[in-house]
C-alpha cells in the first residue's frame, strides 16, 4: 500500500490499547561489562480505533514483562477516547497520570511503547509514511554494527566483525569493561583483535556499559586512543556526569552516554555538565518519539549530535527527521528479533538504511510467529 491508496481519516478516536510481552531466547549467552543474559523481552503495544476497517498503530519497547501491566493499568485509560491524531495530548496525559508511580525506568518504557504506537496510528490514518509526518530532513540513516559481547570467543568476535564488513558497515562496536572493569588486559586484547580484523579504514567503537570507575576509564581511554578507537561509550555510569567529563577531557575518543535517559530533564543535566561529545537517546526508553524530538532540540542548542540507541527499526522514522543525527545503533540482539518478527524490516546498504514509503513506520508484527514466546 502506498500513500496514494489511502484516504486520510480525521476525527477517529482511540478505542483500544493492548500490550503483550514476548521473551525470545538468545542464540548463545550474551553479556557486556556489567550484565549477562540468555533472553530478551519485547513488549509490543497495539492501539486502534473502533472501526475495524481502519489500520491500527504498533509500537514497542525492550523491557521486563511487567511493562504490560503499566500500559494496561496506568496508561490505557488516559489514551482511550482521545482523538487519534492528538498524540502530544495523549503523551501529556500519560506523563501526568504516572506521577505517583514514578516516571523513570519501567514506566518510561511503557509510555514510550504507547507513544510510538500512537504516532504510527496517526501516520497510517493520514496515509503518510511516519518519517514524512515527522518531517524528514535526510535521505537515509547511517548505522553502525553493534555487539561484540564479552561472552563471545575470539572466533565468534572475528566472525561478527567480518559479517558487518560484508554488509558494508564502516563503523563497528564491541563491548569492554568485562567483569565490572576488572579485566582490562582482556578488554584491550579484544579491541586490538577487532582493529586487526576491520583494518584502519573502519571506525572502531567500544562500550564499557559503566563498568569502570573514572581513574581506570581514563587509563583505558588513553590505551584506546593508541588503537584508534573513536567512540568510548559509558566509560563510567551514565549517572556519573562528573566522571564522564573527566574521561572526556582525558582522551581523544568521543565520550558518549544517555541511553538510560528517561526524560528531558535528565538530558538537560547531562548536557549542562559537559559530560558527552555525542548524546545517546533511546526512543523506547526516553518517552517515545514525542520526547525524542524535545531532547534532540536541547542537544542542538548545545551544538551536539544525537545517536539512536538500540531498537534499530523503530528509530528509523524519527532518525530520518533529526537534523543533528550522527548514526543509529544496529544492535545484533534486537536485529535478530526485529528481522525475524517484523515484515518490512530494513536492510543496511552502503552503511545506511532507508524507510519504506508505506503509511506509518511501515512494519507489521508477525503475531502468529510470536505467539509461542508470549509471557504476558
Amino acid at each position: 500500500m502506498t500513500t496514494t491508496d489511502v484516504v486520510p481519516v480525521v476525527g477517529a478516536r482511540v478505542a483500544t490499547v493492548e500490550a503483550a510481552a514476548y521473551t525470545i531466547p538468545t542464540e548463545h549467552p550474551e553479556g557486556d561489562g556489567t550484565l549477562t543474559w540468555d533472553s530478551t523481552t519485547w513488549v509490543v503495544v497495539r492501539v486502534a480505533t473502533a472501526d475495524p476497517d481502519l489500520p491500527a498503530g504498533v509500537g514497542w519497547t525492550y523491557a521486563p514483562a511487567p511493562a504490560v501491566a503499566v500500559v494496561r493499568d496506568l496508561l490505557a485509560d488516559e489514551v482511550v477516547g482521545r482523538d487519534a491524531l492528538d498524540v502530544a495530548r495523549c503523551w501529556e496525559a500519560m506523563v501526568r497520570a504516572v506521577r505517583n508511580a514514578g516516571r523513570p525506568g519501567l514506566v518510561a518504557m511503557a509510555v514510550s511503547a504507547v507513544d510510538t504506537a500512537l504516532w504510527d496510528l496517526a501516520a497510517r490514518l493520514l496515509g503518510l509514511p511516519l518519517h514524512r509526518l515527522l518531517g524528514a530532513v535526510r535521505d537515509d540513516v547511517p548505522v553502525y554494527g553493534s555487539g561484540g559481547f564479552t561472552t563471545e570467543t575470539d572466533d565468534q568476535l572475528r566472525a561478527q566483525l567480518d559479517d558487518w564488513l560484508e554488509q558494508g558497515l564502516s563503523r563497528v562496536k564491541l563491548k569492554i569493561g568485562e567483569s565490572w572493569g576488572t579485566a582490562v588486559d582482556r578488554d584491550l586484547e579484544r579491541v586490538a583483535l577487532a582493529r586487526r580484523v576491520v583494518g584502519p579504514g573502519t571506525q572502531l567503537f567500544v562500550d564499557a556499559n559503566g563498568g569502570y570507575d573514572a581513574p581506570r576509564a581514563v587509563r583505558v581511554g588513553r590505551r584506546l586512543d593508541e588503537l584508534g578507537v573513536t567512540w568510548f561509550e559509558e566509560p563510567v555510569s551514565s549517572d556519573d556526569h562528573r566522571g564522564l567529563r573527566r574521561v572526556r577531557e582525558s582522551c581523544l575518543a568521543d565520550v558518549t552516554a544517555g541511553e538510560y535517559g528517561d526524560s528531558l530533564a535528565y538530558f538537560a543535566h547531562l548536557l549542562e555538565a559537559g559530560a558527552v561529545d555525542c548524546v545517546q537517546v533511546d526512543v523506547t526508553r526516553c518517552g517515545g518519539f514525542t520526547e525524542w524530538r524535545r531532547i534532540c532540540s536541547v542537544a542542538a542548542a548545545y551544538g551536539l549530535e544525537v545517536s539512536g540507541h538500540c531498537a534499530p527499526a523503530l528509530h528509523v522514522p524519527v532518525a530520518m527527521a533529526t537534523p543533528g543525527l550522527r548514526h543509529q545503533e544496529w544492535f545484533v540482539d534486537h536485529v535478530r528479533i526485529e528481522r525475524r518478527f517484523l515484515d518490512g524490516f530494513p536492510t543496511p546498504a552502503d552503511g545506511a538504511v532507508r524507510p519504506t514509503d508505506t503509511p506509518g513506520h511501515g512494519y507489521v508484527v508477525r503475531e502468529a510467529d510470536l505467539a509461542a514466546h508470549r509471557v504476558a
